[in-house]
């Protein structure tokens, strides 16, 4: 299947803590490569996500190739996943060398402390230097000679009630420099992060407080002038029951002989408890199903294309990263 989204090399993935946000980056770098993409996926956020997912050493501040994108359904040789974890500190430092060319006193700089010191007093400029290694890593420049040309960056951004302070840098600059170099950088990105060549997807589970805050979310975004793009529902149930099924369990009338039937024609011995707790069960899977519903029905009336990735029972390795990337690819997200 052909991707939703063509135009785009900057895919920036959000969500409330808890979603997946990561897994989910983690996945989309995986499914862009299956389209023989070279991909870079970065985080920013010091948790060493990436590298725990992918099952690999702590990550420097330098892009290491972590894996094999998932092969494409036409045979095509995938493309490689670059990963590349960001801090403010070792990005400041390359800025000094690239466009001061401070090599020696950028360094000298770092054991005083200057570093950590200008992050901290000032995060609309930590942020810049974040979004700026982002930024340098879609449009590369002849200053970082040598270097990978992706086809594609996937970066698992902060979570969503940041995401729009964190890609407005020139904005949150505005009341700490209003000119100069910096500024200046802020607002070259800016072009990048309103063009067509971003999207910021939403990752969201079916329940009210993340589907609440990724509603609010994407109306922060437009409101900003930020490209919205999909929203991924995570860890979705799998329909265990049918329809008919789950309508008698959620109103407390299950046909407890049946029940008891069935298991006993498989070779389980049963008792009253055993099938009056399998009904309770049967019951309270109801209940949640339907709760889903009303939040999908909810983000549905998004006004954006959804996806749907299912929870996985084994929890979340290799392979399970590449069904995953699978399923991306299969409904249009990668």
């Amino acid at each position: 299947m052909s991707s939703d989204w063509p135009r785009v090399r900057l895919h920036v993935v959000t969500g409330k803590g808890g979603t997946g946000k990561t897994t989910v980056a983690a996945s989309l770098a995986l499914a862009l490569a299956s389209h023989g993409k070279n991909v870079l996926v970065c985080e920013v956020e010091g948790r060493q996500g990436l590298a725990r997912m992918f099952d690999v050493d702590p990550l420097p501040y330098a892009e290491t190739r972590i894996a094999t994108g998932l092969r494409g359904p036409d045979g095509k040789p995938p493309g490689t996943v670059h990963a590349l974890h960001i801090d403010p500190e070792s990005a400041l430092l390359e800025y000094l060398a690239m466009y001061y060319r401070l090599g020696r006193a950028g360094k000298a700089l770092d054991r005083f402390g200057v570093v950590e010191f200008a992050t901290t007093i000032a995060p609309g400029v930590r942020d810049v230097l974040l979004t700026g290694k982002v930024f340098e890593a879609v449009q590369r420049n002849s200053r970082n000679k040598g270097a990978i040309e992706y086809d594609a960056v996937v970066l698992d951004a902060p979570p969503t009630g940041r995401i729009v302070q964190f890609l407005n840098v020139s904005d949150e600059l505005a009341g700490l420099a209003k000119v100069g170099p910096i500024k200046s950088q802020a607002d070259t990105m800016m072009t990048l992060f309103r063009s067509p060549r971003t999207a910021v997807h939403l990752v969201t589970v079916l329940e009210e407080m993340p589907v609440q805050e990724t509603a609010d979310g994407i109306a922060e975004l437009r409101a900003a002038g930020l490209p919205v793009g999909g929203v991924v529902v995570n860890l979705v149930r799998p329909r265990a029951l049918p329809d008919e099924t789950l309508a008698l369990a959620g109103a407390g009338k299950l046909d407890k002989e049946a029940v008891r039937a069935d298991l006993e024609r498989v070779g389980v011995s049963t008792t009253k408890a055993l099938v009056d707790g399998l009904a309770a069960e049967a019951r309270d899977h109801a209940e949640r199903r339907a709760l889903e519903e009303s939040q999908r029905a909810l983000v549905q009336q998004m006004g954006v294309p959804t996806y749907e990735l299912e929870r996985l029972a084994g929890g979340i390795d290799m392979g399970a990263l590449y069904d995953l990337a699978a399923t991306m690819r299969d409904q249009g997200l990668g």
